[in-house]
């Protein structure tokens, strides 16, 4: 039996029609762009990448896909020029609309970042559906396509990202932790006078095994003095208190019975004073001030520094404090941006203090070539400043070169050394890298080698510095990108050096700067070492706490645990038996069984009573 024929100027059973088969054409460039998009999005999720590279594929790869729709949009010929334009000015519209009434997590920025490529999907999407299935009315299902799309970003918040750049989500009606730890705090009010419990008849003092300034005394990241049981898989740590504290990136100070860190709650940004024997807090000061950004979350970044009695601290936007450490007195108070005429960076003011010679130095960057201060501790006076670039993520390291004692610098220009007492450049060296900021500290090797992270690019770098009258010379010895420090430091122990090479663990001897092994995937982390036991002790980023034998052949683990739950990022702190550790949400603190050593015995408080 025959088919019937088709109508006149109408296809027939099994063709298609000529315009719809030209508009599922149309569909195919964007349709290929996107599925491009979130490949490639997927696969640099996977891979190991520095942080500032990761936010660069991800910025250009959403400005490509925006730039491709948008031509698509604009020259596609199945549309109309109003319906063009009026179904962009919808998605703007929308997408302004959502950015004015959303969670204040989630900026204009960020809609574009997230949302766009999300929104770009879903019409694509919807376009395909509505001409395969014919669905109609399709100018009214777009609207609601976007709309919808659009509106879910008003349920949502978010709380910063990992090293990765995977961002974590959460409903905009539950609470935050830092809100979570508010409530249930006894310091809620936040109002800056010294608590109750404090006792104005003690003055904290060193002795043998305290944490006095950002990673050890040399800021080398060395625990010394101390030696620890090994058994972890059989006696692992045990759980002495825990507690939520206030987000930030500072770590820890440790003077006898007490703990100093730097927290933010609410709209203040607070140094703490906690009991290291129960966590129990003894005393606030508060300044109105309050850091936050989308990446890493709110909260001050650099740590406290211990020096005659008193407390330095920087807080992200710039306060400089002098506090009795004893009391939480404010001895003194200086804005860095006043004397430098920087702006806030966007990471925040990081440079944890410098004391030294009656001086605290911080770095505070800017245009107006005074980026390093020096303020005189007893009146907060500003000794001197020095030019040492536009910004970084470093903090003033006390060297001795040459038998001269200086001041060391990375920034966005290179490294910089001044003399401590006038601020006079001695020497600089190192090519400049502008956007991503550089970090890490200069470590001292030999009498006149130093070993520097970013010096030249991406990786590290061995340079001698020597003195022949009245000039200096600086020579490198080598360069590698075996190692590729980030936010995370170093460590260096008898010829090699240990740290992440972005984010896995690696070792790299020190003679030429090649690679030894590389292994151990904990994330942005921190490595401290235990040189007496020749221990290296790792905080993964995940909150894991790790223990390695410092083995320049292979990495050797020898246990590991969960100390911490959330996103880690700060330095951990040994003394005796006890293990303090904090993150943007918690802090706590071990104790390991079995010591090893006598020598790894508590030493008494630093605490005395006054006469």
């Amino acid at each position: 039996m025959n088919e019937p024929s088709a109508p006149p100027g109408q296809p027939s059973q099994g063709e298609t029609a000529p315009g719809r088969r030209r508009g599922l054409l149309r569909l195919r460039f964007p349709f290929l762009c996107l599925l491009a998009f979130w490949l490639a999005s997927f696969a640099l999720q996977a891979l190991d990448k520095s942080y500032f590279v990761g936010f660069l594929c991800g910025l250009l790869s959403t400005t490509l896909i925006t730039l491709l729709f948008l031509g698509w949009w604009g020259f596609n010929r199945g549309l109309r020029v109003w319906e063009k334009l009026l179904g962009f000015a919808f998605v703007v519209g929308e997408a302004w609309l959502v950015g004015k009434y959303s969670d204040r997590s989630i900026n204009f920025f960020t809609l574009w970042m997230t949302g766009f490529p999300l929104v770009a999907t879903v019409i694509v999407g919807w376009l395909f559906l509505a001409k395969k299935l014919q669905i109609g009315p399709a100018r009214l299902g777009f609207v609601l396509v976007v709309g919808v799309t659009w509106s879910c970003f008003l349920f949502i918040r978010e709380e910063g990202a990992d090293s990765r750049l995977k961002i974590r989500r959460h409903w905009r009606w539950t609470p935050t932790s830092e809100e979570q730890f508010l409530a249930k705090s006894r310091a809620a009010s936040i109002s800056g006078a010294i608590a109750e419990q404090t006792d104005r008849s003690f003055i904290v003092t060193v002795s043998p095994g305290d944490w006095t300034c950002f990673r050890g005394t040399n800021r080398d990241g060395v625990i010394g003095g101390t030696a620890i049981a090994t058994n972890w898989n059989v006696n692992r740590p045990v759980l002495i208190w825990k507690h939520a504290v206030g987000p930030a990136w500072s770590s820890l100070l440790l003077l006898g019975n007490r703990i100093f860190t730097q927290e933010q709650r609410a709209e203040k940004e607070a140094v703490v004073c906690y009991d290291a024997n129960t966590g129990s807090e003894l005393w606030v000061h508060a300044d109105t001030a309050r850091f936050e950004e989308s990446v890493s979350g709110p909260g001050p970044r650099a740590t406290p520094t211990f020096a005659e009695g008193r407390l330095f601290t920087l807080g992200g936007t710039g306060f400089l404090n002098c506090l009795e450490a004893a009391t939480g007195k404010c001895l003194w108070k200086r804005d860095i941006k006043e004397a430098s005429g920087a702006r806030v960076p966007m990471w925040a003011f990081s440079s944890s203090p410098l004391v030294t010679d009656g001086l605290v130095v911080v770095y505070a960057g800017g245009d107006s070539g005074k980026g390093l201060l020096a303020y005189r501790i007893d009146s907060g006076d500003v000794a001197w400043s020095a030019a040492a670039g536009g910004s970084s993520y470093s903090s003033p390291q006390l060297t001795m070169l040459g038998g001269v004692p200086q001041c060391l610098v990375l920034h966005d220009g290179g490294l910089t050394a001044v003399d401590l007492k006038t601020g006079a450049k001695l020497w600089e060296t190192g090519l400049p890298m502008k956007g991503p900021p550089r970090y890490g500290q200069p470590r001292l090797i030999e009498e006149n080698q130093l070993m520097v992270g970013a010096l030249d690019g991406a990786g590290c770098s061995l340079i001698e510095v020597s003195k022949r009258a009245p000039n200096w010379i600086v020579s490198n010895k080598w360069k590698s990108r075996d190692l590729k420090p980030e936010f995370p430091d170093f460590v260096v122990h008898r010829g090699y050096a240990y740290g992440f090479d972005v984010g896995i663990f690696c070792c790299i001897n020190l003679a030429d700067g090649k690679r030894s092994w590389k292994d151990g995937r904990y994330g942005r982390g921190q490595v401290m070492l235990l040189p007496d036991q020749e221990l290296l002790l790792v905080t993964a980023e995940a909150g894991e706490l790790i223990l390695l034998a410092v083995n320049p052949k292979e990495r050797q683990e020898i246990g590991r645990f969960q100390a911490l739950e959330g996103k880690t990022w700060n330095h951990p702190v040994v003394r005796g038996d006890r293990i303090y550790l904090r993150n943007a949400e918690e802090m706590a603190c071990y104790t390991i069984p079995e010591m090893a050593s006598k020598m790894a015995s508590a030493p008494g408080p630093t605490t005395r009573r006054s006469e």
